[in-house]
């Protein structure tokens, strides 16, 4: 399918064929019709990313504060890396569409194939000929609205949300300051509710269109003079900011033209400096409105289709869309005299050039439209890359799930680099990344389905980059379709899940399984191991890490996708205490600081016992900060110390000596090393990269942790 991207690193906007996306749970496959182009929110990004290096670096100080603090800890090489790759994947444009469902995931209800709907949301209505799109986010089409319309709904929800957070009343009377697209969709549903509503902006062309649409309005400078007369002396009981400006001047305006104890509502974006005198004097009300709607930036709503009860949330970000489809349903809104351009998506780079200003032309509503095609027929997922053919057959096809930020950043770099193993297939739910990871890793094709990469009979090597809830069924799957697997930790993320994989590798003729627990390959951990050789003594092990927040939406505190913290990543420690005592943790205590509100359960200590006498500490921190290293380990152990610091720098320390090495430049967690050890048991046959037990034994520990921490008891692993 065609999509249209936008390059960060060099400013392009393009149109590019790439696998259709897979559908995921509570979520609708809409071939798209229309979409809205945003000349806000997207042209905000067009215009950052045609910036250059140093321009892009000035307009983000935050984002280059976080680049040096990354440096800071993990190398120069390593954080320019990281930056460059972040810059050089595309990003998706589009967040309001409409479109026909094709096809629906099995828990989908209230949609069928067939239907006609409006699309929302920044990811999901995106500019495609295809798209996912999550149940609270899709509203029905009555007949009477048409696709062009319908397109316009999500823009029709902002407008419908700071229209609703003014609270206005029959007969009051509003101003709507700024009439450009939003501005021209709040006046109509301003005056849909029965209120008296007066325009302002600085073009006369728009003042003019605002008028032609039945509105009375004014150019900026001419409207004060005017407020009197319209509000019959009293000024506006609502002011309402629809320009899109950094100018400051909307809001004092909306102050001077409004009533004693009136409300502004900031819906564009403007800027914030708000006068106090006219404010304090009016004791004014002044709100920002935030997108859609109630429902807007929660994954609850969003992703997994969870509702608010319409008793305690009457209007909700898709109760809103629907509410505005209500509105043109029954002509209280029409959005045919905003409509100035159409392009069909082949030719979305003009409508781009069109809105950054590049062609001079004035513009309003900018639509793209794109060609019918029978919905009887299933979707390929699938697309050939002009991949560069490795010269030397090799023994290894690897196939490859999952190219999010990691994949890319860290180890796809590593695969390519390693020509001991062709890279055949790369798979993605969304097919985009896997689109762009294939060609620039040389894969051969890139698909938005697991199938297949799972099902290729070429492919006898699976890498497992996904997110962790499907981890354990693709270590399965692949490994009953005879393939090798490298599998991203965590393993699992239940016990029944472990105890499938458990099956499986008894099998006389299973294939090699390994995970992606770096760590133990890093040189600087090896150095560590060996320092504490020929040990008689059990070992003290303090792992200290400091995880940093991570905010109590993200994905990773989901225990049935992320697993939590512990399972999710802790997993990586419990694993480095295993290495160096080279044992089996028996039993483990836990305690964890009080969430107060903010965290959860990330802020533990946790205490490992092990059948040679070692104890292992993990405190893993999520309420430190990232102006100190991450990553502390000290050894104690029969006269000697070992500490590595962020595998930069590693101390070995005797009675009479100490020893000091330091990586300056790049940080080397043992990614490269893990791949190469994976290969090379797979080519040279011989024993896993990591022992079955320990890999067993380290997920059952991250288990038995949480069990400790919320029991408050020693737990037998």
């Amino acid at each position: 399918m065609k999509q249209v991207l936008q390059h960060l690193k060099n400013g392009k906007t393009t149109v590019e064929e790439v696998p259709i996306p897979g559908l995921k749970r509570n979520c609708a496959l809409v071939q798209t019709a229309a979409s809205l182009v945003s000349a806000g929110t997207e042209r905000m990004v067009v215009e950052f990313a045609e910036k250059s290096l140093l321009a892009k670096a000035a307009s983000r100080p935050d984002l280059v504060k976080q680049v040096i603090q990354k440096a800071r800890r993990e190398g120069v090489l390593t954080s320019i890396e990281a930056a460059f790759n972040k810059l050089d994947q595309p990003m998706v444009l589009g967040y309001s569409s409409a479109g026909t469902i094709v096809e629906v995931s099995e828990d989908l209800q209230g949609f069928s194939p067939g239907d006609r709907v409006a699309c929302a949301g920044g990811g999901y209505a995106v500019h495609a000929e295809y798209a996912v799109v999550p149940r609270n986010l899709l509203v029905h089409l009555p007949d009477t609205v048409d696709f062009e319309s319908a397109a316009f709904a999500t823009l029709g929800a902002i407008a419908m949300q700071g229209f609703r957070l003014a609270q206005p009343q029959i007969g009051e009377f509003v101003c709507i300051i700024g009439l450009g697209l939003l501005g021209l969709l709040t006046a109509q549903i301003a005056r849909a509710a029965g209120c008296i509503v007066f325009g302002v902006d600085i073009s006369q062309d728009r003042v003019n269109l605002a008028q032609k649409m039945g509105f009375t309005a004014a150019k900026r400078d001419d409207c004060v003079d005017l407020v009197s007369g319209f509000t019959r002396g009293r000024g506006f009981d609502h002011v309402l900011i629809c320009a899109d400006t950094p100018s400051n001047d909307p809001v004092e305006l909306a102050g001077e033209i409004a009533r004693d104890r009136g409300t502004v509502v900031a819906v564009g974006a403007v800027g914030f400096q708000i006068p106090r005198k006219k404010y304090y004097e009016k004791e004014l009300i002044f709100k920002v409105s935030r997108s859609y709607g109630p429902g807007r930036y929660d994954p609850q709503y969003e992703e997994k289709g969870i509702d608010y009860p319409l008793g305690y949330v009457r209007w909700t970000e898709g109760r809103n869309i629907e509410s505005f489809i209500d509105l043109l349903s029954t002509g209280k809104v029409d959005v045919t005299p905003l409509i100035t351009h159409r392009y069909p998506i082949t030719e979305a780079p003009s409508a781009y050039e069109l809105i950054t200003g590049k062609t001079g032309q004035p513009f309003l509503g900018v639509l793209l439209t794109y060609l019918k095609k029978p919905i009887d027929q299933k979707p390929e997922r699938k697309i050939a890359v002009a991949a560069v053919e490795n010269p030397i057959p090799q023994k290894i096809q690897v196939g490859v799930l999952g190219a999010g930020n990691y994949a890319q950043a860290v180890f796809l770099p590593i695969m390519k680099k390693n020509a001991n193993a062709n890279l055949r297939g790369i798979a993605t739910a969304s097919g985009l990344s896997a689109k762009h990871a294939a060609e620039k890793f040389g894969f051969r094709y890139a698909s938005s389905s697991e199938d297949e990469v799972l099902s290729d009979p070429d492919i006898n090597a699976v890498v497992i980059l996904t997110r962790h809830q499907v981890h354990a069924r693709q270590v399965v799957t692949a490994l009953k379709n005879n393939k090798a697997v490298y599998c991203e930790k965590p393993l699992a993320l239940t016990r029944e899940e472990l105890q499938g994989i458990e099956n499986e590798i008894e099998r006389a003729d299973c294939p090699l399984l390994t995970v992606g627990f770096n760590r133990r390959f890093a040189l600087m951990a090896i150095k560590l191991k060996e320092f504490f050789n020929n040990r008689t003594e059990p070992m003290s092990i303090h792992y200290h890490v400091n995880a940093g927040y991570l905010p109590p939406t993200h994905w990773l505190h989901d225990p049935q996708q992320g697993g939590g913290r512990i399972i999710g990543e802790g997993c990586h420690f419990i694993d480095f205490l295993t290495y160096l005592t080279g044992s089996t943790p028996l039993s483990v205590t836990g305690t964890a600081l009080e969430d107060v509100g903010k965290y959860r359960h990330d802020n533990v200590i946790l205490t490992f016992k092990y059948s040679d006498g070692s104890v292992g500490t993990v405190t893993y921190l999520a309420n430190g900060n990232k102006n100190y290293p991450k990553e502390q380990v000290e050894v104690y152990c029969g006269g000697k110390i070992g500490m590595l610091i962020d595998f930069r720098t590693l101390d070995l320390i005797t009675e009479t000596k100490k020893q000091t090495f330091h990586s300056r430049l790049r940080q080397d967690k043992g990614h490269a090393a893990a791949w190469v050890e994976f290969v090379n048991a797979i080519t040279h046959g011989g024993n896993p990269p990591i022992p079955y037990e320990q890999l067993i034994n380290t997920t059952k520990a991250s288990f038995a942790a949480v069990e400790a921490i919320h029991s408050g008891k020693e737990i037998v692993i």
